[in-house]
């Protein structure tokens, strides 16, 4: 059976939320709340050991500050089910439930943020479908190639 190629990812948490620095203390974490389509089904793709650019949004700096990696299977999401979670979807059934996520384990923090400006001014390396810098994407889990993957880590240390 053939080895499955790795896949990348960037994944985006408000650090009054949760930060890289929460990561680092809980070591892992599920992913609870994504409520798009789009970006459930991402995490429906994930696999054990893909890599995470960890990005903090909504905050002064935004940017990627830490790297993680997938730690298992998507599984459903159960703030869906709970009743007290500001996640809680009373049309999501147990038996066919509606969102899912992934339990995301911390790998490091960057020594500085590699910033959405810096990211940006990388966009003609990076290409129009790199999803964080194309217009009017907003979603909270992103794919990113393994070129783009490079680019952005290359990005580290250079402010």
């Amino acid at each position: 059976m053939p080895k499955r190629k790795q896949q990348y990812w960037l994944m985006k948490s408000e650090p009054g939320d949760f930060s890289i620095e929460d990561l680092e203390r809980v070591g892992t974490e599920p992913w609870t709340g994504v409520r798009n389509y789009m970006a459930r089904n991402f995490m429906l793709s994930m696999h054990e050991g893909d890599g995470v650019l960890f990005y903090h949004s909504a905050c002064k700096v935004p940017g990627v500050y830490g790297l993680a990696e997938v730690a298992g299977k998507p599984y459903p999401d159960p703030t869906q089910f709970d009743t007290s979670s500001k996640y809680h979807d009373e049309t999501s059934n147990p038996d066919d439930p509606r969102w899912w996520l992934v339990d995301v384990r911390y790998v490091s923090t960057l020594a500085e943020p590699i910033t959405l400006e810096r990211i940006r001014g990388q966009q003609a390396k990076l290409g129009d479908d790199f999803a964080l810098t194309r217009k009017g994407n907003r979603l909270s889990v992103l794919p990113v190639s393994a070129k783009q993957w490079k680019i952005v880590l290359g990005l580290e240390g250079k402010s």
